[in-house]
């Protein structure tokens, strides 16, 4: 049982990361974002490393971080008559 409760805790205190290898996690991320979304903005017309540039990458990483996400259709109604909600 001791085994167990150690196991447990040493699993916890694995998956907790400081504040330091969040940041670098965050920066790593915005770094792959600027890269896989930087060229686009830019051939849209938004000259790299303003705002606006900065907003084009991020709403095309929110879109397509959208279109990954599952989606949900439910559906009721009876023989041809159907009203399907997608979320």
């Amino acid at each position: 049982m001791r085994w167990l409760a150690g196991f447990s805790l040493a699993a916890v205190l694995a998956g907790c990361a400081t504040p330091a290898e969040r940041a670098a996690q965050a920066e790593r991320e915005i770094d792959e974002m600027i890269q896989v979304y930087g060229p686009a903005c830019e051939r849209l017309g938004y000259r790299g490393g303003t705002d606006p540039w900065r907003d084009c990458v991020l709403r095309l990483n929110a879109n397509e971080t959208y279109r990954r996400t599952p989606a949900t259709t439910t559906c009721f109604g009876h023989r041809g008559f159907f009203h399907c909600s997608t979320y």
